[in-house]
This record gives structure tokens, sequence and C-alpha cells, in this order.
């Protein structure tokens, strides 16, 4: 008999041949790769075939859901800060500053109001299940994203910097609600809240993301003029930066996400040669895509029939409320008087904000975040019922955003992006 294990690599590779070969095809179906990913990890899971079977032991699958998830972010958000070569100044990153700093805590806020008054959470799980769902996700979102550093639309601007960066930035909000579930008297751990995850995390991953990576490029361009690096090794580059300025942030307690999308940032400035850059862009890319591929195999494998109908209607509300309002209108409120850096106009084209509303796509960060959390305090009947309503959202996110993505933005360049393409710079040197 075939053991299960080869059938599953059988069966992978004939998913990433046909995915790749008919990748031209796909690109035109208003649906994405990832909804694809996801068909195929359900008819893998217990509902058919069987084929992966993560459920035999719940401590381990939270375990390896943790890092697999926490892998694929850190690769992603390092690309998106790859692709961003606007100058570090407040007018150009005025968009990325208000959905950070206004957006996704009006979204954590208002989620939490919705899980303590309809869905009979306390205000730790509440909390908890806001800043799960909060953060837009930088890996299913690459069809909105910035297609290369020489695009600099506002749109895909913005919803590029949002995806790199409010996967850590929510990071805070969840020690909140882990702190708040284990111990309910707040002044036991608030002081300690501020001053180590709020402020201490954050400025340590700030620092070790400039750091490390340019002691990495450093180091690199000096061995170089030395003795040049194999060739076809090269690119390994980025993937060693990626997972040293991780580490080491970790290991003084900072924000490993921030200072990942803060290497990329930085690295994308340090190279005298750009194309090194662009080098490790592109091969970052292809793993990310490997990557996703696996994450998503694996949510359509653990998806259960009977526990996701026990919380159908809680997750339908979420998702209504979450996609039709809370996300739309928190952009709205954010961008108020917000005046783009690549045109006349005084404020952001309606159009513009709409579409920025509705591609909070929720994916792989929020998976993380579950099972973050289940490792760490969350557990009973408040851990089933979080869990399902974020499965689900994800779910809907795949299947409605995937669907909407390729017309929604083909008809954002047609009627949006090209009346003020003229108007736009197209390279780094015509921002500065």
């Amino acid at each position: 008999m075939v053991d299960i294990y080869i059938i599953d690599l059988f069966v992978i590779g004939i998913l990433l041949l046909v995915v790749t070969l008919g990748s031209g095809w796909i690109a035109r179906l208003p649906l994405s790769f990832a909804l694809i990913y996801l068909l195929v990890g359900i008819l893998l899971g217990p509902y058919a075939f069987g084929l992966i079977q993560l459920r035999r032991d719940e401590v381990f699958n939270a375990e390896l859901l943790e890092k697999i998830t926490e892998l694929v972010v850190i690769i992603s958000v390092f690309s998106c800060g790859l692709k961003i070569v606007r100058p570090i100044r407040l007018g150009t990153w005025d968009i990325t500053a208000r959905l950070i700093g206004f957006l996704m805590p009006i979204s954590i806020f208002a989620l939490a109001v919705v899980g303590k008054l309809f869905l009979g959470m306390n205000w730790g799980e509440a909390i908890l299940l806001g800043a799960i769902l909060a953060p837009t996700d930088p890996v299913l979102a690459s069809e909105v994203q910035l297609t290369d550093i020489n695009d600099q639309d506002e749109l895909r601007f913005g919803l590029t910097s949002e995806g790199g960066l409010n996967d850590a930035l929510a990071f805070p909000f969840v020690y909140f609600a882990l702190h708040a579930l284990k111990d309910d008297n707040w002044d036991n751990w608030f002081k300690q809240w501020i001053a180590v995850d709020l402020i201490w995390a954050i400025a340590a991953g700030i620092v070790m993301g400039i750091v490390v990576a340019k002691s990495i490029v450093w180091i690199e361009e000096r061995i170089q003029k030395r003795r040049r690096a194999d060739e076809l090794m090269e690119d390994f580059i980025a993937i060693s930066t990626i997972l040293i300025t991780y580490s080491l942030t970790e290991m003084v307690n900072g924000y490993g996400f921030l200072a990942v999308f803060v290497a990329g940032l930085v690295v994308q400035r340090s190279y005298r040669n750009h194309e090194k850059a662009l080098a490790q862009l592109e091969f970052v890319e292809q793993v990310e895509k490997l990557l996703e591929v696996g994450t998503i195999l694996l949510l359509g494998s653990i998806l259960l029939f009977k526990p996701m109908l026990n919380y159908a209607m809680q997750s339908l509300l979420v998702i209504v409320l979450l996609f039709f309002i809370i996300r739309p209108v928190g952009v709205w409120i954010s961008t108020i008087g917000k005046r783009p850096v690549e045109s006349h106009r005084r404020t952001f084209h309606p159009g513009t904000r709409w579409l920025m509303g509705w591609f909070g796509i929720r994916g792989v960060g929020s998976l993380y975040y579950l099972a973050y959390a289940f490792g760490n305090g969350l557990k009973g009947e408040a851990a089933e019922q979080i869990a399902w309503i974020t499965y689900t959202t994800i779910v809907a996110s795949v299947i409605i955003h995937g669907i909407s993505s390729t017309p929604l933005m083909k008809w954002y360049e047609r009627n949006i992006a090209n009346k003020i393409k003229a108007n736009t710079p197209t390279t780094i040197d015509e921002f500065e």
C-alpha cells in the first residue's frame, strides 16, 4: 500500500504543475490561486480523500499551524518591504500612518464590541477576536499590492504597506487580550503591557530591523569584493536576512514581524547595485508562493462542517459587519482630508477609498495569531468559538475577495489609475 505522505507529495506536485502551466488562463478568471488551493485542501481533508489528517493531536496541530504561518508571514512582510521604494517621510507614508494608526484600532474596537454585545464574549475574548481579524493579510493580497518597485500607485502602496505593518502592530492588542484572559484585574499587568509589549517591543523591532539588515548588507558587499559568492546561492542572502533579523529581534523581546518588514525597506535602499534587491525580491516571492500553497491546503484540510455550522450565524454576523461596514467605514474615516501624493487632487478619489475599504483581505496572519493564542492560554469554549469564526471569515475572504479582486482592479486601472498615471512618479529618483 502506498504511503499517504507519498500520495500527498504527488497531489501537491500535480497542483503546482497545473496552476503554473495554467496561470495564464487562471489570471484572467475572477478567482484567485488561493481559492484553488483552498478547494484542493478541502478535497484532501476528512470529507473527501482524507489524505491530510492534522486533527489527531490538537496541541501538535496548533503548534504546527503556528510555525508554518509564522514562517509564511515573515517572508511575506519582508517581500512587502522590498517592493517599497518611497522615501521614509511622513508625507509619502501618510496613508500608511492613517491605516495603521486609525483604521486598525477602529477595526479592533468595533469587532470587540460585536463580540461583547452580540457573541456573548467577555472583553478579553472580544478584544482577542478583534486583534486576530483586524490585520489584513500580506500573503493572499498579492493581486492588489505593488507589482514591482516602479509601481507607485497609491491604492497598491497603501494596501502593501498596511499588510506589511499591521501583522506586526496587531501584536500589542493580542498581548493585551491574553493578559485580560488570564487576569481581569488590569492593575496587575497594564503598566507592564505599556512598557514592554507596546513601547519596548515596537522600538526594538524598528531598531533591530535597521541594524541587522544594514550589517548584513555591509558584510556581504565587503566579502563579495574579495571573492564572489556562487551566483546560484546569492539569493539565499535574503532568507538569511529574514531569519537572522527575526530571531535576534525575538531574542530581545521585540516584534519580529515589524523588524523583518523594516529590514526589507532597509535592504531595498542599502545596496549600491539595485539589481541585488530586485533579484532578492524575485526569489523571496517564489518562496512565498510555495509556502502559500502549503498553508491554504492546511486550512482547507482542517475545516469541519459541523462546528462551522454551529457557529455559522455568529460567523456570518462578523463577516457582514467586518467586510461591508467596519472596514469600509473605517477606511473612509481614516482617509478624511488625505491628499494623494501622486495627483493634483485635493482629496483621495472616492473610488480609491472604497476599494481600499473593500480589499481588507484576511488570511495567514489571522491564522498565525489564532494559533499563537492557542499556545498562550486560549482554550475551552472560547477557543472553539474564536477559532471557527476565524476559519470561516478567512474562507469567506478567500472566496469573496478572490472572486472580486481581478475585475475590480481592472476597473480601477481603467477608470482611476490610468487617469492619474501621467502625474505619477515612476521611480524613486522622481519621488526624491
